[in-house]
């Protein structure tokens, strides 16, 4: 049975870490489920609840820069706090539609709260372009926190 759930924990951490990149599946949730898995299969001898709940809150913080990085990198272009939110709408309506929608999403929400705030269609494109590049810096962060996650695990294990 343990090595059933230590199969079943190393699955969940890989389709986690996938993830990360394919947004119809919740990574960085996946990745912590497959260590609590894990950590459960071991008995929390060597990662115990101080750990787990370590993990449980870099899973909480890496949503948290999935929804605030399209914002943030519009407002680094110059847009107008309108474009922020509708990069950070665009964001979370674009989520069910997988990478389309992650791609589309941030900058039409951007591009179409810069033209609310009046600003032209150049600065609103520089606006989604901003959202966008904020998107995929979100990413790379939200994957360096899943290695981070996994890494304090193994630390966990080790010592």
């Amino acid at each position: 049975m343990t090595t059933l759930l230590w199969a079943v924990a190393g699955v969940l951490v890989v389709v986690g870490v996938a993830g990360t990149f394919l947004p119809a599946l919740p990574g960085t949730v996946l990745v912590f489920a497959g260590l609590a898995l894990a950590a459960y299969a071991d008995g929390f001898v060597r990662v115990g609840w101080p750990t787990l709940v370590l993990l449980g809150a870099l899973t909480a913080v890496s949503y948290v820069v999935d929804f605030v990085a399209a914002g943030l990198g519009a407002r680094k272009f110059g847009a107008s706090k309108r474009a922020a939110v509708g990069a950070v709408a665009g964001t979370l309506l674009g989520l069910p539609f997988g990478i389309p929608g992650l791609v589309v999403g941030p900058f039409a929400g951007a591009l179409l709260g810069e033209v609310w705030a009046r600003r032209g269609l150049e600065g609103a494109a520089q606006a989604g372009i901003g959202a966008w590049l904020g998107f995929l810096l979100g990413a790379a962060i939200k994957l360096a926190i899943v290695f981070v996650m996994v890494g304090l695990f193994l630390a966990a294990m080790l010592v």
